[in-house]
């Protein structure tokens, strides 16, 4: 099965090729624009091909590459030092790293380049060495969630494929709803039942399936509708389940709901149920909320919308 898969991202990778520009490496490996330039002329850390407008223009294996060097620097090892030693050397470096270090920008590094490279065991090896260390809370807030908003702005302008996107979406889904499973709830001392969904149109689940794990440790009921829930689907299953909370979330710009709209309704249909909204376009929602709607930002405002 190991072999198949190789074969297949050896002839995924012949057929696509994706080039980065600098500001794209400086947004994945947290190094300056301009400090890369000057690796470049200095030390001659990378040698990008250029465009017809002698723009830079970088490969998989030159963002590979400077991963790794990032990886070694932000671990306080001089770039002198990093510069005179082969490519295989430097990841040997960084492979030696990586057994002592604990830093989350090291593991976030490391996550994007198992990324690049499609690489499952190394991903799931950062992720199951993280939660073993700080626990798997602290391993989603300060792991998966700053690693995903790292890319986030790479798939938009689709220098990731859409490959990068389905590997990782998988594997941080199957650990989330894992953890939830894993979760065995008092049937005696139930707080309430928490109904879940995305609205129609919506799919990025990581954040309510987050939510879903915060809430099932907390003792909460929760019937979780998932991605892409008709309204109407909403209205038939709360006549059945009598939810005292309601959570959903606004992540994503590519559906045609207007998020103020769309929660004004929810109010009204759901009076007598407290509803809380997350996601980054639940933040541009403006003027005064119904008393009824709860902005969650954060893991606190999770808390304090359980009480």
């Amino acid at each position: 099965m190991k072999n198949e898969q190789n074969t297949l991202i050896l002839c995924f990778r012949k057929k696509t090729k994706v080039s980065y520009s600098i500001k794209d490496l400086e947004r994945l490996t947290g190094i300056k624009a301009h400090t890369i330039r000057i690796w470049e002329k200095r030390y001659h850390i990378l040698n990008p091909d250029r465009k017809p407008t002698n723009i830079r223009q970088y490969q998989d294996e030159d963002l590979k590459k400077i991963l790794n060097v990032a990886i070694l620097n932000q671990s306080g090892i001089k770039i002198s030092k990093i510069a005179g030693n082969s490519d295989k050397k430097i990841a040997e470096m960084v492979e030696a790293l990586k057994v002592s270090s604990q830093a989350h920008q090291i593991r976030i590094n490391s996550l994007v380049k198992a990324m690049i490279d499609l690489n499952e065991d190394d991903f799931l090896k950062v992720l199951n060495d993280s939660s073993l260390q700080y626990g798997f809370e602290t391993t989603v807030i300060e792991l998966i969630f700053p690693f995903l908003d790292k890319v986030g702005v790479l798939w938009q302008t689709g220098n990731i494929l859409p490959v990068h996107e389905h590997f990782i979406s998988n594997l941080i889904r199957q650990k989330l709803i894992v953890a939830i499973d894993n979760i065995v709830l008092d049937k005696s001392k139930i707080k309430g039942t928490i109904l879940m969904f995305l609205p129609e149109g919506e799919y990025h689940e990581f954040g309510l399936l987050f939510y879903y794990y915060l809430s099932k440790k907390h003792n909460f009921n929760v019937f979780y509708m998932g991605q892409s829930s008709p309204y109407n689907d909403i209205l038939s299953v709360s006549e059945k389940i009598k939810p005292d909370r309601i959570i959903t979330a606004f992540v994503s710009s590519f559906h045609d709901l207007n998020p103020q709209r769309y929660i004004q309704k929810l109010a009204s249909d759901f009076q007598q149920a407290k509803i809380g909204v997350s996601g980054y376009f639940a933040g541009t929602i403006s003027g005064n909320l119904p008393s009824n709607v709860f902005l969650l930002k954060s893991v606190s405002d999770l808390i304090q919308f359980f009480e």
